[in-house]
């Protein structure tokens, strides 16, 4: 991904947080030269190893999980919030772009060969994502039931080995027009250009 230095994040918990908050990230592979990508609910274990890891599972009918061994690494990519900025904004000459943020994670995939650790994974997953719920769903696996749906995933986690974050929020502008970006984007009635008003108020006020 190409960075230039000024929007170049490498605080792990900002990096964290947005991966949290936006957990259905792109998992990409290459076979034989030719991208493949799925869509796919993932946990960051940021504690885990040198650099953390993802864990997931995909439909055992998805053909990527058996790129695995035939490849050293994958990328997983993580997008944040997104939205077109204006140079009618700006108190200086400038030209139309767009704000953002993403991560891309490489790392090196293990499939999860044991049943108990597989179930482990659907539990825990599970878990995250029915946190929010009033009355939470639980797996309940067991019997038939429970092998039947086993075997119809394969679950798998990524030991990472490379971070890459970039946080374009009009870091190369000045205050002024910084502060007028976060202004007219807060006054949106869109909630992700919201968020990226947030975002921004949060990376550059540390920066001061």
């Amino acid at each position: 991904m190409y960075i230039p230095e000024h929007f170049k994040e490498t605080n792990s918990e900002r990096i964290s947080a947005l991966i949290e908050g936006n957990s259905f990230g792109m998992l990409v592979t290459a076979p034989d030269g030719v991208p493949f990508v799925s869509h796919l609910p993932f946990i960051f274990d940021h504690a885990a190893g040198s650099k953390g890891k993802l864990l997931c599972h995909m439909a055992r009918a998805n053909p990527q999980w058996q790129h695995f061994s035939s490849y050293g690494e994958v990328l997983a990519v993580f997008q944040g919030p997104h939205a077109y900025v204006s140079p009618s904004w700006y108190s200086s000459p400038g030209v139309p772009t767009w704000n953002y943020a993403v991560v891309h994670l490489r790392g090196k995939p293990r499939i999860i060969e044991s049943e108990s650790e597989l179930e482990a994974l659907v539990e825990r997953l599970t878990h995250v994502y029915e946190s929010h719920m009033l009355s939470p769903w639980q797996p309940n696996l067991a019997g038939e039931r429970r092998t039947k749906l086993l075997n119809m995933i394969v679950g798998f986690e990524i030991e990472i080995t490379n971070i890459q974050a970039k946080f374009k929020l009009s870091q190369n502008r000045p205050p002024e027009d910084q502060q007028s970006v976060v202004e007219k984007l807060g006054q949106s009635s869109n909630q992700t250009e919201v968020a990226v008003a947030t975002l921004m108020s949060d990376v550059l006020d540390a920066e001061f």
